[in-house]
């Protein structure tokens, strides 16, 4: 979605069943009765695409399949193991038939661990690699682990695939070295990715020689970062530079916690957490969420209230962002969808077609590809599309 975001023509090319997403709901768009019933899942991923409904494991649909990677800048698939190779489309077979061709595999757990057949699913990887662990109330305050809200892994795993991706097309592009005119295999896995994503708090563990621990929603490295409630609920602060530590103490009418030398610097902060928090908690809780943000703005002090979803995308910010966009579909009528998260300022990303329907494009594509009228009712009637 985000190389269509970006102007690249994509097919989505699904099986027979349809993409397993389409039945991810509730909520759902469409009906069971006219057969387009979708959850609203798959709408948030498939945007700026068209659908090719195939079967892969027929000769025709194989066959299908080539012609389309003849004349294509990239492919992207997430077979386990070497499902796509058992299917005719090893890299040797790719090679030979589109040298140009850039091959994007996203699979769980890598090509050859010990895990490289285990089919990857998000909420698996967010255990397995640590993520969960780092995540949610510590266990002194009743917490366990915990997932993400959202399957970051699996957006993390597309964002660096799409990076993956573009880089070798760059590469292809370049008049020397190695890539040059030439497409080459790029690898990415969700458990990578994941890892990847661990940054500070995987530096900390090779560091210190030992795992960190749940903090909810304190930071592990910054003090004050994190949530205190408040008088009518909640508030996020942010204190990153020791510029803002001195202006928060004096917003919250406590200016001699600056002075104080178990809080001085952030490294005194981080130490003696403990001793501090309860201060700022206690202060916070006197004065209800808007006067804090007020005074907290003032003071130049980072913080925010903690939206819902719904708050999020209404806030004045978001909506000035662009952040939700309407569509009309063919199927579903009026859609709402998120808006795009970058701004080129000479080639504009652009939302131009609503997510497809299954096999919406089938007809249009296979004509495209050279087949007509009747051998496209011919592969209709022998399941392949």
């Amino acid at each position: 979605m985000l190389l269509g975001d970006l102007g690249a023509e994509v097919i989505k090319v699904e099986p027979p069943e349809g993409d397993a997403t389409r039945g991810w709901g509730p909520p759902w768009v469409g009906s069971v009765e006219a057969g387009t019933r979708t959850a609203a899942y798959f709408l948030a991923v498939n945007r700026n695409k068209r659908a090719l409904r195939l079967d892969l494991k027929t000769a025709d649909g194989a066959e299908i399949l080539r012609r389309l990677l003849a004349d294509a800048d990239a492919l992207v698939e997430n077979f386990r193991g070497d499902g796509f190779a058992r299917l005719g489309f090893d890299d040797e077979a790719l090679r030979a038939l589109n040298p140009r061709l850039v091959h994007l595999a996203i699979s769980g757990y890598g090509t050859s661990g010990p895990a490289a057949e285990r089919p990857g699913y998000d909420f698996i990887v967010q255990a397995v690699s640590g993520l969960m662990s780092i995540t949610g109330d510590a266990d002194a305050e009743g917490g366990s682990p915990t997932k993400v809200g959202v399957a970051i892994s699996d957006i993390l795993t597309g964002m660096l695939g799409a990076v993956g991706l573009l880089g070798a097309l760059v590469g292809r592009e370049e008049d020397v070295g190695a890539a040059s005119g030439q497409g080459q295999r790029v690898d990415v896995s969700i458990l990578g990715a994941t890892l990847a994503s661990l940054v500070n708090q995987a530096q900390n563990a090779f560091v210190a020689g030992a795992a960190p621990g749940r903090l909810g929603n304190a930071h592990p490295n910054i003090v004050p970062y994190e949530t205190f409630e408040t008088a009518d609920g909640a508030l996020a602060v942010a204190v990153g530079s020791e510029r803002q530590w001195p202006r928060l103490c004096a917003a919250l009418g406590k200016p001699e916690l600056a002075a104080d030398p178990r809080f001085a610097t952030n490294g005194a902060r981080v130490e003696n957490r403990m001793a501090l928090r309860p201060m700022l908690a206690t202060t916070f809780g006197a004065r209800v969420t808007g006067d804090w943000i007020t005074a907290l703005d003032a003071a130049g002090i980072p913080c925010g209230p903690i939206n819902d979803v719904a708050e999020a995308f209404a806030s004045e910010e978001a909506v000035a962002l662009g952040m939700t966009v309407e569509q009309e579909h063919p199927g579903f009528g009026l859609i709402r969808q998120v808006g795009l998260p970058f701004q080129l300022s000479t080639t504009p990303a652009s939302i131009r077609t609503p997510p497809p329907t299954l096999g919406q494009d089938s007809d249009a594509i296979l004509g495209e590809l050279g087949y007509g009228p009747s051998e496209i009712e011919a592969l209709r009637g022998r399941g392949v599309i």
